[in-house]
């Protein structure tokens, strides 16, 4: 983990101009989301291959799924919990059951959203579009990940749901990074737990198993960037090794990766869960780090969940 820290939705800007520039078979779309989702990049570069919708999210998404029938390849850009709720419809019924290929990539996740509150904080949406038949869903954690998704995704048909953030992120991987779709690559080795982490909370394992190392215990951090699909018996294997697991996740704990975690052991390798993420509520407005220490979005929380975990494995709790 490198101290410098870069903003996804920058990155992801940036790299969509320089794709624009290799290639000329995309276009892309928002909903009065230009400057927030950094889209703004690409527009002025390629005005003539940007289309404006104005706070049209449905609509957006019907006419992407339309633009993808004449060989263009659409790119929905809005916030996540936009487009996995108000133009969920759209999504499912209009793109998915089609199987058409359509890029969404959904910006401001989970309680990185901070201050503009619940109504903005997208702290379901993974639960909600891993639901869906025939869409991949993605979760890059750094913006190494990031570039080689965005890559990855423009090449392969079919629906693609991509999350970024909103703050910016340390580096967890190094630059030669290669991609390997489906599964959940390792940050950190070790052998007593493995610590699961989704995009910003990679983060908050890693200083988890920091504290870890402290106490004598060896953690393994896997960075759950791979939604739908999975490989699931090499992450269960993975997992499975150490004996236990936590899992960490901006996002509600009901259908998230913590769940999908139970789901991917109980059908290969049941080891004991512990789960550290959003309870059965909604959050309030605050900055994100006051966020993730009210609702125990913390190393600390690991630690302790890590330890509990430890102690079901070896039969002491």
């Amino acid at each position: 983990m490198t101290g410098e820290r870069v903003s996804l939705r920058q990155v992801y800007g940036e790299t969509l101009a320089e794709l624009g520039a290799e290639r000329d078979d995309f276009v892309t779309l928002d909903a009065d989301m230009c400057g927030a989702t950094f889209v703004e990049i690409f527009r002025q570069r390629f005005p003539d291959r940007h289309i404006r919708f104005g706070i049209a999210e449905q609509n957006m998404m019907s006419a992407a799924a339309g633009l993808s029938t004449t060989g263009v390849i659409p790119i929905v850009n809005t916030m996540a919990v936009f487009a996995s709720m108000r133009a969920l419809e759209q999504l499912r019924t209009s793109v998915a059951m089609s199987g058409f290929n359509v890029k969404i990539v959904a910006s401001h996740q989970g309680l990185d959203v901070g201050k503009d509150g619940p109504t903005h904080q997208a702290i379901e949406d993974l639960a909600i579009v891993r639901s869906i038949p025939n869409l991949t869903v993605l979760a890059p954690a750094d913006d190494v990940e990031l570039r080689a998704m965005l890559r990855w995704m423009l090449d392969q048909p079919g629906p693609v749901y991509l999350r970024t953030g909103r703050s910016p992120v340390p580096r967890v991987h190094p630059e030669r990074f290669e991609l390997d779709p489906g599964d959940w690559p390792t940050v950190r080795h070790g052998t007593d737990v493995t610590l699961v982490g989704l995009t910003t909370q990679v983060e908050t394992a890693l200083k988890a198993a920091e504290l870890l190392e402290e106490q004598g215990v060896s953690a393994q951090v896997l960075n759950a960037s791979a939604i739908k699909p999975v490989d699931e018996a090499r992450i269960a294997a993975r997992i499975a090794a150490t004996g236990a697991a936590v899992t960490v996740e901006d996002h509600t704990v009901r259908g998230g990766i913590g769940t999908l975690t139970c789901e991917i052991l109980g059908r290969h390798a049941p080891v004991p869960v512990e789960m550290v993420g959003i309870e059965d509520r909604f959050a309030e407005s605050a900055t994100p780090p006051e966020l993730f220490d009210k609702y125990g979005l913390t190393s600390e929380a690991v630690r302790d969940r890590a330890l509990a975990a430890i102690a079901r494995s070896r039969g002491s709790a």
